[in-house]
């Protein structure tokens, strides 16, 4: 398939930016889901060592509440605020 080897490439140059784009585009989104997969607090792989992983976060606050928590004081401020437009 023309394209697809060195010499080719070498024929049309204009292809290079495109697999340019595809690898890191194809890279960040390897990236992204390892990154999901091991940090995310949501995901277990072991079950013998923490068999009920959700107790761990119990005491804490998970991002998306916080994002909630904090958009409401943002509106509560600018509700309160006197110089507000209404």
């Amino acid at each position: 398939m023309q394209g697809l080897t060195m010499a080719s490439l070498k024929k049309n140059p204009a292809l290079i930016p495109l697999y340019v784009c595809i690898a890191m585009g194809s890279a960040g989104a390897v990236f992204y889901t390892l990154r999901l997969a091991l940090k995310s607090p949501e995901v277990t792989w072991s079950r013998k060592n923490n068999p009920e992983p959700w107790e761990e976060y119990r005491t804490k606050q998970h991002k998306v509440t916080r994002r909630v928590a904090l958009y409401k004081c943002v509106v509560q401020q600018f509700q309160n605020d006197p110089l507000s437009p209404r």
